[in-house]
């Protein structure tokens, strides 16, 4: 077995193979550009080595340094995580070339299936049902025009070199064709050093399923069950699960029993995913193979017992497949939901800057219920400009689909992150989704469910009188505290009233407080009343309850007379007042927000690329005005109603922050 292995990646995915190298007694190399310097996967490693500047195509995808870090540290293999080199064919055969043993797929297997338009030459070569498309290299946006008019709208606009919906748009006509091209060939150029484009047919109604399979040096191969991935954001997966809850037996052979023979048609080792489009008549088609480790993994884990990276590492070095296609059983259901530092809230633009509060649910692993996180960040790291923004992958399992949401659910609700924008908001918002519970899920669903995007979740009057009882008994607690402190008097409890008023979302709700040593009996005025229990104390930022023997975990900050509460999706002001005070906060005045319509602020951290308008035009609804990259995302800014350009205050090369003034109209 090897004794040291490189990982030429950075963040979750380094930390995620480290964890496994470990575990099997292998010393590991971190690498790391300036802005990962005290990142927690060199941190973590057993040895570190400089690469360069923080751009990926000065430090993490220049060949020649990755391979300069391999020979400073003598290491015997290099595990290339995904993206980056992972799919590289050109390291693959620098490695052969230097002796030193790649974990993944051999050179031919990556030129054969990495490439995403040569694989599908492949495929269909062997008779493989895909998607219609343009497999050709496409010259320019004219010619990406005519190709997409041939295949007919919609279109999908892809790298071929791409991944993790980087170098991805949708078109719908041929302004978004021409567009579209454009800024996939830049976002190609910059995240794979490859601008390479291709053209296939969009299916409106798709479910992205995908099979793992793994494949030895000796002829073995098997797959792992599939994962549901329909749940995605720009054609980025935000929410995976395994297995899908729309495969019955006989597709689930099919689909594994092809993409295995797949592999071994072009002489595939190592861990792989082949991806399919399923339709509503479980006929499936395949998209494409991801020669590497995918994003996703730990779903295909916590069903299947396999560790992926370790099986990766054992293929590269030689070792023959301790498991046949019999002895692959799927148990229970897991669960992934991607952290990404990305604000729902803002149009789920990217998000920098300091983790101020970084504190992610407890790890717990028993016959019934696991959660896991995958991460690469800690409390006081910064989130950089210049990398993906996702920053853990929380995982959840449990014995059926059901236990597995519901684990989700209590898991997202203790993740903290503070200092951020961040999506935990809206993944709780789609765990709790009718439609998502049901699994009646396409890869339309934000689209379809969100069409305006994402303003937070308004709680079921029935959430809000379990928050509510919850809320006045905290209260009644940080009252008591109060009392204490102040010292007015040793019977404190006496100063502290029974009968409230709680405001929450909307809601006036009179209760009755009946406390004991135990916890609190919250009797409304209806005669309804919830039982909480707790060992909240003023203070905590996480509220773990027992409101009727059942759990209800929030995130707290305190305000003026309550508190502010996180859960659900849902970001609620809850006020307890005495019936006195809430008289008189009823007469208070609303405060009105300011306007900003006539203004265009930037709507995260980034450097204006391009400006489209020019002062005193007339604009449309819908019109380009500029584009702003962020995270090797670029993002282009529309106008949002018929107006003048009376001001621009920042042009191409400007680093704008957050809401500052690009333009203004009159």
């Amino acid at each position: 077995m090897f004794k040291k292995i490189l990982i030429a990646n950075r963040g979750e995915i380094a930390c995620r193979v480290i964890k496994t190298a470990r575990k099997m007694g292998i010393a590991t190399v971190a690498i790391y550009s300036d802005a990962d310097r005290n990142a927690l996967h060199v941190q973590m490693a057993d040895e570190a080595v400089h690469i360069g500047p923080p751009p990926a195509n000065q430090s993490y995808i220049v060949i020649d340094k990755v391979m300069d870090a391999v020979r400073q540290s003598g290491a015997e293999a290099v595990h290339p995580g995904y993206g980056f080199l992972s799919e590289n064919s050109k390291f693959a055969q620098a490695l052969e070339a230097e002796g030193v043993a790649f974990v993944g797929p051999p050179k031919r297997a990556i030129e054969a299936m990495g490439d995403k338009i040569t694989s599908k030459k492949l495929a269909q070569e062997a008779s493989v049902s895909t998607v219609p498309g343009y497999m050709g290299l496409i010259a320019d946006a004219d010619e990406a025009v005519k190709i997409s008019n041939q295949i007919g709208y919609p279109v999908m606009i892809k790298a071929s070199a791409g991944g993790g919906g980087k170098g991805m748009r949708i078109a719908w006509d041929d302004a978004e064709a021409r567009q579209g091209f454009q800024s996939s060939k830049n976002e190609a150029a910059s995240s794979f050093g490859d601008d390479r484009i291709f053209i296939e047919k969009f299916i409106t109604q798709p479910r992205h399923i995908e099979i793992q399979v793994l494949a030895d040096q000796h002829g073995n191969a098997v797959y792992l069950g599939e994962r549901e991935c329909s749940i995605q954001r720009r054609n980025q997966k935000v929410i995976e699960e395994a297995p899908s809850p729309f495969l019955d037996d006989v597709t689930r052979k099919a689909m594994g029993e092809q993409a295995v023979a797949l592999a071994q048609a072009v002489g595939y080792t190592s861990a792989g995913t082949v991806e399919f489009i399923v339709d509503g008549g479980r006929n499936f088609y395949f998209l494409e193979m991801n020669t590497r480790l995918q994003v996703e993994h730990p779903v295909t884990e916590l069903i299947t017992g396999v560790d992926l990276v370790e099986q990766m590492i054992r293929v590269a070095n030689g070792e023959k497949l301790t498991i046949a296609q019999k002895d692959v059983k799927l148990n229970g259901w897991a669960m992934e939901s991607r952290l990404y530092a990305e604000d729902p809230y803002r149009g789920f633009l990217p998000s920098i800057g300091r983790l101020s509060r970084y504190r992610p649910p407890l790890e717990v692993a028993t016959q019934s219920h696991v959660v896991r996180n995958d991460t690469g960040v800690y409390e006081g790291g910064e989130i950089s400009m210049y990398y993906d923004p996702m920053i853990a992958k929380l995982c959840t399992w449990g014995p059926n689909r059901a236990e597995a949401i519901e684990n989700m659910r209590v898991a997202l609700d203790a993740f903290e992150v503070e200092g951020i924008g961040h999506n935990l908001p809206f993944l709780s918002a789609v765990m709790d989704h009718p439609r998502f519970v049901s699994g009646d899920i396409t890869t339309a669903f934000i689209e379809e469910e969100y069409p305006d995007g994402f303003d937070g979740v308004e709680l079921s009057e029935k959430q809000i009188r379990r928050v509510a009882a919850a809320a006045a008994a905290m209260y009644r607690v940080t009252e008591i505290r109060r009392t204490r402190v102040s010292g007015r008097m040793d019977n404190h409890e006496r100063k502290v009233g029974s009968d409230w008023v709680v405001e929450a979302q909307g809601h006036h709700l009179p209760v009755t407080i009946e406390a004991d040593k135990l916890g609190a009996t919250v009797v409304f005025d209806d005669g309804g009343k919830h039982r909480v229990e707790s060992k909240w104390v003023p203070g905590d930022s996480l509220a773990v309850l027992d409101v009727d023997a059942t759990p209800l975990v929030m995130k707290v900050g305190k305000i003026p007379n309550g508190f502010r509460l996180r859960l659900r999706g849902a970001d609620v002001r809850v006020y307890i007042r005495s019936p006195r005070q809430a008289e008189l906060a009823a007469l208070m005045p609303q405060k009105v927000a300011p306007d900003t319509s006539k203004l265009l602020l930037c709507p995260m951290p980034g450097l204006i690329v391009k400006v489209d308008v020019e002062i005193g035009q007339e604009v449309q609804e819908g019109q380009a005005l500029c584009t702003v990259e962020a995270m090797k995302m670029e993002n282009i800014l529309r106008a949002e109603r018929k107006s003048v350009v009376s001001k621009i205050n920042a042009g191409p090369g400007d680093s704008l922050a957050v809401d500052e003034v690009i333009m203004e109209f009159e």
